[in-house]
């Protein structure tokens, strides 16, 4: 996990996870527009998951 994606998942969560899949990115925006601290929590477990590693 970069710094660039750990701050990009801060400001913009959805943008942050565009490259794990469709599915998550969908998941981390819906979450993001209930508010934004589960937004970026949901963006941060996605990233540092290393089933999603690229």
């Amino acid at each position: 996990m970069s710094f660039w994606r750990v701050l990009l998942a801060i400001i913009c969560p959805p943008l942050a996870v565009m490259g794990k899949g469709c599915g998550s990115v969908l998941i981390v925006f819906l979450l993001w527009l209930c508010g934004w601290v589960p937004g970026v929590i949901a963006a941060l477990v996605i990233l540092n998951n290393p089933k999603y590693a690229n």
